[in-house]
């Protein structure tokens, strides 16, 4: 019971230390880590790595059938960027895909690649931070190019954020790790897809998405589900904290983008044993 105790207080102690983060330091902590924004939206050099003073100004292009669009400028200048939204509509944004109402691309929906079937789940106190980061980060100015759609936009609804989630679960550790997931849309790439269809029912940590449409020849998604052949459940919580963080395999392979193990490199190592402990939690599938 003493030890039960103790962990309880240790958990309650770990969220209030984060929520001890002004909120532009939560919010560059979680744009910088688990959300790894400048994945998709800095632009790279030609070894591929992102350039630091040109961070969230724009960056990776992807070419799907159903779409051709590059991450958007989402530095505060405010012709090129979002330096012209109001909060709500950077939020909005954010949970809903839905540009606003006004500007270049008045009305028109964010690419499909954006995850905020995912970003549904945010806290609004993790919501406030975001928008209050990046308000911060230095404004540049760069054109993108509008997105071509081919077909109408779709994001599968994904379950955990649908049923949203309350700071009174993080008390258990597998509930916020569940959290940190979800932000983290891990499972928009490690979950069964075919089609544009992703299937978070039957096939949620399968893995198996092939990126090669995406222009990342030979990168395909692993299963993260607990199996213990096709799976993670044989493998260390050390060696699932090297994969995440490091980008190193089990076998010592190297994992390849778009997985963001630069950005999860930063996560706190409370947030990082969340991760894993939820992730012990996902039903094992071949």
């Amino acid at each position: 019971m003493l030890r039960l105790c103790f962990a309880g207080l240790w958990l309650f102690a770990l969220f209030d230390a984060a929520m001890a983060d002004s909120p532009i330091e939560r919010g560059s902590y979680l744009v910088n880590t688990i959300l790894a924004c400048g994945n998709c939206h800095s632009p790279r050099d030609a070894n591929g790595q992102a350039i630091a003073d040109r961070a969230l100004s724009g960056g990776r292009t992807f070419t799907t059938p159903a779409f051709i669009a590059t991450a958007s400028n989402i530095t505060p200048d405010p012709e090129t960027g979002i330096g012209s939204w109001s909060d709500a509509e950077i939020k909005r944004a954010l949970v809903e895909g839905m540009r606003p109402d006004h500007g270049q691309l008045s009305g028109v929906p964010l690419a499909a690649i954006m995850p905020a079937n995912f970003y549904k789940a945010l806290l609004s106190d993790d919501l406030d931070a975001i928008v209050a980061y990046l308000r911060s980060v230095k404004p540049i100015h760069n054109s993108i190019a509008a997105p071509e759609y081919k077909a109408p936009i779709h994001r599968d609804p994904y379950p955990d954020a649908e049923s949203g989630f309350g700071k009174s679960m993080f008390t258990d550790p597998v509930r916020r790790g569940a959290y940190l997931v979800t932000i983290g849309h891990c499972m928009e790439c490690h979950s069964a897809w075919s089609r544009g269809v992703s299937d978070f029912k039957t096939g949620l940590g399968r893995g198996g998405r092939d990126f090669s449409e995406a222009g990342l020849a030979g990168s395909k998604a692993s299963n993260i589900t607990s199996d213990r052949t096709a799976g993670i459940g044989e493998w260390s919580d050390q060696e699932i904290a090297r994969a995440i963080t490091h980008g190193i395999g089990r076998d010592g392979r190297l994992l390849k983008p778009p997985m963001g193990f630069a950005y999860y490199a930063a996560l706190r190592e409370a947030d990082l044993a969340d991760i894993i402990a939820y992730l012990r939690t996902v039903p094992p599938l071949q």
